[in-house]
């Protein structure tokens, strides 16, 4: 009996180097949650993290950090390091999207997936 969660999809809408930061790159993307969509626990390297609640609703969790959950037109950031332990759309039959903003080391992968266990 196995059953698979759908997961996220990150789409860059903009990608600049930040001009006068050398080595940092300004990005911004739409992340799609298809209803009961869940993402893999991860880290965003040493990009420091903005997200904008775009539609639907989201339960995330930082590690070390209480659960919160997050509703159309909500924002948080995420220190650089930060390991994101939970992503979830909430809803079975709505989607739910953000907007996320990332300054991150120039070449750096945006998100980064743990290792299977």
């Amino acid at each position: 009996m196995s059953s698979t969660r759908p997961t996220e999809t990150l789409k860059p809408v903009l990608q600049q180097t930040l001009p006068k930061v050398k080595g940092k790159t300004f990005t911004s993307a739409i992340v799609d949650f298809p209803p009961d969509a869940r993402a893999l626990p991860h880290r965003h390297g040493q990009a420091f993290v903005y997200a904008y609640v775009l539609e639907g609703t989201l339960r995330s969790q930082l590690e070390g950090k209480p659960v919160r959950t997050y509703h159309q037109g909500d924002n948080w950031v995420e220190p650089p390091g930060a390991h994101h332990v939970l992503t979830q759309n909430t809803s079975p039959t709505t989607r739910a999207k953000l907007l996320v903003v990332f300054v991150s080391n120039t070449g750096d992968k945006l998100k980064v997936d743990d290792p299977a266990s």
